[in-house]
């Protein structure tokens, strides 16, 4: 990918307040459940951390950590609220200051958005309304609404919070004013039903917000302060980006020196999903709220939400949108965006198919199934196990793309598809309506193909379209080893009935639309209704003498996730399940 001069404002120098930032480019804080039970910082989580800190971004924003017990809002969540994690989080601190990159930590308080077998204790809101609850289970609670005296206990919590974060080492902190929890449960007339000074008007129900950020600011003037907060909530009785206007220019006032725009809600309309935006989302979606808000405070924007395209990211610094990108999911998929995308290199896509945090909901680390490294950073491998051979991949799936340019690294690799175009089935999976339990989208995944294509042959991979490899094995002799991922085909001939019914796009329409939503019928269609190609395409070349292995759904019919982690099972050795 050649170098766009566009990207040069993105890769410019920045700064927060106090803090000079060498680059636009900031790391999203996201819930990794990489903390212990009681939320002490672990080796696997400062690892995850410095893989994303070496990848070259300006800022490494770490993950959710409750000022107050009463708001940790997950198991496994990070934990800030006592100075028993002051040891931890300075290991943290300096573990991302060992690669020359700034660290904040956001603060953020689930409110009602919790439960008491999460946190301990009876949860609180404005409020005594109805919330529901989703932390491996669902459950719908109701909090215990605020008296002054609580609300002024909170507002010290966080001040005291920072303080630690300050202690800890950090250069700046974020005040989570968004997304439904604690602070945004009090801007939203829905969630606010108070008649006293904290509800009613606006200025009312932002007061707390106000209260904190003012707090925060004095207690620690040597850090940047950054508020993050919705552009718009997206149902009525939540906060419009007008409303939001007015917080952003408040929060300025009280003392922050950025303010960082997204949107979305628990109780968003029609779904919740809006919040990390999936892949049927269109582009940037909370791009034009960053910029609302920019023409209205006088410090620093930074903006979020489908930002994985470096190009989309260079091209919002430079109209002036938004002073500062920040990224999420991008960082889970290729920990190097930043250093690969100021290089003019290609990165690995994100398919924004939310399996990282939907995984996360029920229970499960962070992962990313297009990056099986992403949560075992700590263990995972980075040499492969071989190198210095000349290795021969069949099939430019999901699969063969991945391990083709892994392997590159360290040999030289040939890829043979018989089509004129990669991806496999990864084509067809987006017709259909759902992807890993999102709306599908043919763009996202194409897109996600395409630059796994490039990034291929960036790493030397000599790509061999419209060529079937197997149909004269003598083509592979002189290979020191093969690698089978020819995908899996359909039984008893019903693969182009299949493939026809999701190209007429019936199935995105009743009465088929129900029935391919319903898990046993995707079931059925991934896994049962599919056979795998490898075995005899590995006893067939096994006769000529070649060393095989068989990868992706050519080894066993399954879903994106569980191809891909085997290819880097077969690269580097990791034992990954992704089923």
């Amino acid at each position: 990918m050649p170098k766009d001069e566009r990207r040069l404002g993105l890769f410019s120098p920045g700064r927060i307040g106090p803090l000079a930032l060498a680059n636009r480019v900031i790391m999203a804080p996201m819930t990794t459940r990489l903390a212990d039970a009681k939320g002490f910082v672990t080796a696997e989580g400062e690892a995850y951390y410095r893989a994303r800190a070496a990848g070259g971004v300006g800022l490494v924003t770490v993950e959710m950590a409750a000022p107050e017990q009463a708001g940790k809002h997950r198991q496994f969540e990070l934990g800030i609220f006592d100075d028993r994690f002051l040891p931890g989080l300075s290991r943290l601190v300096s573990t991302i200051h060992m690669e020359g990159v700034k660290a904040a930590i956001q603060l953020g308080h689930g409110g009602g958005h919790t439960r008491i077998d999460i946190c301990g204790e009876t949860p609180i809101a404005p409020s005594a309304i109805p919330h529901t609850v989703q932390e491996g289970h669902t459950e719908v609670i109701v909090p215990e609404a605020m008296s002054r005296e609580r609300i002024a206990r909170t507002v010290w919590a966080f001040a005291e919070a920072a303080d630690r974060a300050a202690r800890a080492g950090f250069d700046a902190v974020e005040i989570h004013g968004a997304h439904g929890y604690l602070l945004s449960q009090f801007m939203s007339p829905l969630e606010n039903r108070r008649d006293d000074e904290y509800g009613g008007r606006l200025e009312n129900r932002a007061r707390f917000a106000i209260e904190i950020t003012r707090a925060v600011r004095e207690t620690v003037p040597d850090l940047g302060v950054i508020f993050r907060m919705n552009g718009n909530d997206f149902f009525e009785g939540g906060i419009t980006p007008a409303e939001a206007v007015s917080i952003a220019g408040w929060a300025a006032e009280a003392g922050a020196d950025a303010i960082h725009v997204t949107g979305g809600h628990y109780r968003s309309q029609p779904n919740a999903a809006i919040m990390i935006p999936p892949m049927a989302t269109s582009p940037t979606p909370f791009l034009n709220l960053a910029r609302l808000v920019k023409t209205a405070v006088p410090v620093p924007v930074i903006t979020v939400g489908l930002f994985g395209d470096p190009t989309a990211a260079a091209a919002a610094v430079a109209a002036g949108d938004a002073d500062f990108i920040a990224l999420g999911r991008p960082l889970l998929a290729d920990p190097n965006w930043a250093r690969k995308a100021s290089e003019g290199r290609e990165v690995r896509r994100c398919l924004a198919c939310n399996s990282c945090v939907d995984g996360m909901r029920t229970g499960d680390r962070l992962r990313c199934i297009v990056n099986p490294k992403t949560g075992r950073e700590a263990t995972a491998e980075t040499a492969p196990l071989r190198s210095g051979q000349r290795i021969a991949v069949i099939g430019a799936g999901p699969a063969g793309l991945a391990y083709a340019a892994e392997m590159a690294m360290a040999n030289e690799v040939t890829l043979f598809e018989k089509r004129a175009e990669v991806g496999g089935a990864l084509r067809l999976a987006g017709l259909a309506p759902l992807f890993q339990g999102v709306e599908a989208s043919v763009e996202s995944l194409v897109d996600h193909a395409e630059a796994q294509l490039r990034r291929c042959r960036e790493r030397g991979v000599s790509v061999c379209l419209r060529t079937d490899a197997l149909r004269d094995p003598n083509r592979l002799t002189g290979f020191d080893h093969i690698v089978v991922a020819t995908g899996a085909q359909h039984r008893a001939g019903t693969g182009p009935l299949l493939e026809g019914l999701l190209r007429s796009g019936l199935t995105r329409r009743s009465p088929f639309a129900g029935l391919a939503r319903q898990p046993r019928f995707r079931d059925w269609f991934y896994f049962h209704a599919r056979q795998a190609t490898g075995p005899s395409v590995a006893a067939r070349l096994r006769v000529h003498g070649l060393s095989v292995e068989v990868i992706g759904d050519a080894a066993r019919p399954g879903k994106t996730g569980a191809a891909i982690a085997s290819a880097y099972t077969a690269a580097y050795g990791l034992a990954i399940s992704e089923e």
